[in-house]
């Protein structure tokens, strides 16, 4: 399990990245993006559990990360790990933070959102 100040933490030391917070209404959502370009490489969201297929009331913290479709397509079936919310489902997973999804993992699934969302 990890969470949101890990991964703000995490995305600080290693990219010098700043959270984006764009939206008024949603001034939880951190948008993580590439200093210069501004492309995104991830945003945390709080969602409702009903939007995203899971039980119960409430919200559930997420993580979009980008990920290449044959890493996207063997991460689906893992428990934490949902097709992309608001997002392109062939390139972008969601990852759900209250999950036993392993934080070394997310890690991993950071640094690769990074690598295919940075200038070539």
């Amino acid at each position: 399990m990890i969470n949101r100040d890990e991964i703000l933490a995490y995305v600080r030391q290693k990219y010098g990245t700043q959270p984006d917070h764009p939206w008024l209404n949603h001034p939880d959502y951190a948008v993580l993006r590439h200093e210069g370009s501004g492309k995104w490489y991830g945003v945390i969201m709080n969602v409702p559990n009903a939007k995203l297929g899971l039980l119960g009331e409430g919200d559930a913290k997420v993580l979009n990360l980008k990920c290449d479709p044959v890493t996207n397509s063997l991460l689906r079936g893992q428990h934490g790990i949902l097709p992309a919310y608001h997002m392109n489902k062939e390139h972008w997973i969601t990852v759900v933070l209250d999950s036993p999804f392993p934080k070394e993992e997310v890690y991993n699934l950071i640094d690769m959102s990074f690598r295919l969302t940075k200038r070539s």
